[in-house]
């Protein structure tokens, strides 16, 4: 059955061409399941056989996800917590899974837009807690562009070499999710690390500007 809904988004895709990829990456990055796995890599297919162009493909995945994420971010700001955790839950957001994108933003600030763009479990739900923190709206767009723009060429990259297989599609894209997984931790934590020493840094000068005030006062003295 999933092979069938595979071949028919290629049909869709190759027939809506890129306002179609637009389309169905919006409703991906909103809160209704529909997994990106199964709406790139058919484009990234058509791209292999000269149907569409690395570019269109990038742009329309990129800005489809950049307007669901800030469909995401309105609600937030609009309605609130409360009205995400009450009816949230017809939409498949539960409450574990939204205090977990929570708590992901709280602990990382804005950097966790971007990494939590390429995290699955949590790229559907992160623009809630940015929405909510009432995040700078073009610190949103930056962040939230740059990780699905990384996440759209890797499902493109996958369907351009794969093909259309639905089931090597999905392994392929599983083993990717664990590398970026991966490569977002290390950026976390160098993240982290450049922001203590930033930080202990800053701590380092107070002394040093006050030592330099006294030394001006006795030497006027």
């Amino acid at each position: 059955m999933l092979q069938t809904f595979f071949s028919w988004l290629v049909d869709v895709i190759g027939g809506m061409g890129y306002p179609g990829i637009a389309f169905l990456m919006f409703i991906e990055s909103t809160f209704i399941p529909l997994p990106s796995e199964l709406v790139v890599p058919p484009a990234g297919y058509l791209i292999s056989q000269n149907q569409m162009h690395w570019a269109g493909v990038l742009v329309s995945g990129t800005v489809g996800s950049l307007l669901g994420a800030l469909f995401n971010y309105s609600i937030a700001i609009y309605f609130g917590r409360p009205f995400i955790l009450r009816y949230g839950k017809y939409f498949g957001i539960s409450q574990s899974h939204f205090e977990k994108g929570e708590r992901f933003f709280q602990a990382h600030g804005s950097i966790s837009t971007f990494v939590g763009r390429l995290i699955l479990g949590i790229r559907h739900y992160i623009s809630f807690p940015a929405g909510l923190a009432r995040m700078d709206i073009k610190k949103f767009c930056l962040y939230t562009s740059l990780g699905a723009g990384i996440w759209v060429w890797i499902l493109a990259y996958i369907g351009y070499f794969v093909g259309n297989n639905k089931e090597k599609v999905l392994e392929i894209s599983k083993q990717w999710s664990l590398y970026v997984i991966g490569g977002c931790v290390l950026l976390i934590l160098a993240y982290v690390f450049w922001h203590k020493n930033r930080k202990s840094a800053n701590l380092g000068e107070a002394p040093e500007t006050e030592s330099t005030s006294s030394n001006s006062k006795d030497v006027l003295s």
